[in-house]
């Protein structure tokens, strides 16, 4: 059995996440770490008085990085599902990850539909020059814009220098009306509004035409399948790994 323990339990996704894992023949909750509820407040606490295997975090930007060093310093395997990590803290953990020789999976989204969304997009990106992208979330989404806008944009930036191909000199009569420049010049759009809980359009477009792919997560427990696949790689791999992706090649 994969013993695992949650941190973020008593949040949205940390209840679905505790759910699945007691669901799981393969593991056992046994831990739930969270600064509320009655759990363990934080990841060391826990590990003092009981044995875990692998630590999923779903927390807060402000947290998921001390957090996931805290772990790989002391050789604890983690799944990170907490967005917001910048590019310089994603290639501090690999390094540590490799150093250590201890599992760390860093996955922007969990969902397999939302995978296969990114996966698609760096197909499609090989054969359109002009490609934009817009992320709709929840208006209490901490960050912006989401991992799952950044995944996609380094995807798609691998089979091209710039998206912008043709487009005439730009001025913003009111700044930020055109999102933020990315990777490879790709705009991203985020938007934070009630009603929404996660969704995310690529466009691409070339003369005469434009092509769409659009995911929309409608219920947290799309993420769950995700989660477990990820939690049974780290728990048998001392690799590093960013992106689910890299599990459903």
């Amino acid at each position: 059995m994969i013993k695992v323990a949650v941190c973020g339990a008593y949040g949205k996704m940390g209840k679905e996440v505790c759910a699945a894992v007691e669901d799981a023949q393969d593991m056992t909750l046994a831990a739930k770490i969270d600064i509320q509820g009655d759990g363990y407040k934080t990841i060391e606490e826990a590990k003092k008085s009981c044995n875990f295997d692998v630590v999923i975090d779903f927390t807060q930007p402000k947290s998921i990085y001390e957090n996931a060093l805290y772990c790989l310093k002391n050789g604890i395997k983690i799944v990170v599902g907490t967005t917001g990590l910048k590019d310089e803290e994603i290639e501090n953990l690999k390094n540590l990850s490799n150093e250590k020789n201890t599992g760390c999976l860093i996955a922007p989204n969990f969902s397999t539909g939302a995978v296969l969304m990114m996966m698609f997009s760096q197909i499609a990106a090989k054969y359109f020059d002009n490609a934009e992208i817009i992320e709709l979330h929840h208006n209490q989404k901490k960050d912006a814009p989401s991992g799952t806008a950044i995944k996609t944009a380094q995807m798609m930036a691998q089979a091209k220098q710039t998206f912008k191909k043709g487009n005439c000199p730009e001025t913003e009569t009111i700044q930020g009306s055109r999102g933020g420049t990315s990777y490879s010049d790709i705009q991203i759009h985020s938007v934070r509004m009630p009603g929404f809980m996660a969704s995310q359009e690529v466009i691409f477009g070339s003369a005469g035409q434009t092509f769409k792919i659009r995911h929309d997560s409608t219920d947290r427990k799309c993420y769950m399948d995700g989660v477990l696949l990820a939690v049974r790689h780290v728990a048998k791999e001392n690799d590093f790994v960013y992106g689910l992706d890299n599990l459903m090649k």
